[in-house]
């Protein structure tokens, strides 16, 4: 196995993530993600859509071409919240195997919080006090709270960035009476995260991937710092405040042009910055990390250390 291939077809992002084995060290030979975008038009009404299916399969037609040229015959393939849930999930997935061959694995919400704090250790450590570590997905939300050693608590809550856009997301700017509905809907749906927090405690607060990245390349280039080619990264609290109340007061015209924003997050962003906010309000954070590892590099180390069978 010298060349292994991941693929994770996240609600709003595919990645594809291409690495070479070579006397047990792992070298990335290519990364890449597209905004695909699976579950809108469709996620809240529990449906992909035909239009999501098309751009769905396009990518992943582009991906097995991809990994033909890179001649890689190991690939693993996991789907997560949109896929899921939709009522035409399977069949999407069929329809994508007779295209390309390849087969794509559901994995459950459960598993997804397991995998991304695999991904996450990769990328940093943890420490010894508890941490909250907060992957904000299109259709789904994990946390784990654990320290270095151990995982206390995990748990997937189907209350992605794309169903919170389409639930709450009504009017650009967003209205402050939209945001207060989003936080008593929080409120509710994450009552279990809740007594939790007050269980463990965790006041260092860990982002994975997506949201968490953008806001870090926003921070570097409004303070006009190069950003280093790192796997992860600060993002203080009064710098995110900053931000956090620069995306709620702007169009989304206006917060495309801010610097280091990209076009696959300016829509849901929005709401993915109000649950962070609603978090680090209702918590005792000192500071928030950001793990640009996630889903395919705890999916990596799963088929490494042969807790994953490829078939």
């Amino acid at each position: 196995m010298d060349k292994i291939a991941i693929i994770d077809l996240g609600t709003n992002t595919f990645h594809l993530l291409v690495v070479k084995i070579d006397k047990g060290e792992e070298n990335i030979i290519h990364k890449e993600k597209i905004a695909v975008k699976l579950g809108e038009g469709g996620i809240s009404e529990g449906n992909i859509s035909k239009s999501a299916e098309e751009r769905a399969l396009k990518t992943m037609l582009y991906f097995k071409d991809k990994i033909n040229e890179l001649q890689v015959e190991n690939i693993f393939a996991s789907a997560t919240s949109a896929m899921r849930n939709a009522e035409n999930g399977k069949e999407v997935m069929s329809r994508i195997y007779d295209a390309t061959g390849i087969s794509i694995q559901l994995i459950s919400g459960m598993d997804e919080a397991k995998f991304i704090h695999q991904g996450v250790k990769k990328a940093l450590k943890i420490g010894a006090e508890p941490a909250l570590i907060m992957d904000i997905g299109g259709g789904s939300v994990e946390f784990i709270i654990c320290n270095q050693i151990e995982v206390f608590w995990m748990q997937s809550f189907e209350i992605g960035a794309q169903r919170l856009l389409d639930k709450f997301h009504k009017h650009d700017p967003i209205q402050p009476k939209d945001i207060e509905k989003l936080d008593d809907f929080l409120r509710k749906e994450l009552a279990e995260l809740k007594v939790k927090m007050d269980i463990y405690q965790p006041h260092h607060l860990i982002g994975s991937s997506g949201t968490f990245d953008t806001l870090v390349d926003i921070n570097y280039q409004e303070k006009g710092l190069e950003k280093p080619d790192d796997v992860s990264f600060s993002l203080n609290l009064d710098d995110f405040d900053q931000i956090f109340n620069e995306i709620i007061h702007k169009t989304r015209a206006e917060r495309m042009s801010i610097p280091g924003m990209i076009e696959m997050r300016v829509d849901m962003i929005v709401v993915a910055v109000c649950l962070i906010q609603f978090l680090i309000e209702n918590n005792d954070f000192i500071d928030i990390k950001v793990s640009t590892y996630a889903l395919k590099e705890g999916l990596l180390d799963a088929i490494l250390s042969n807790e994953i069978k490829l078939s």
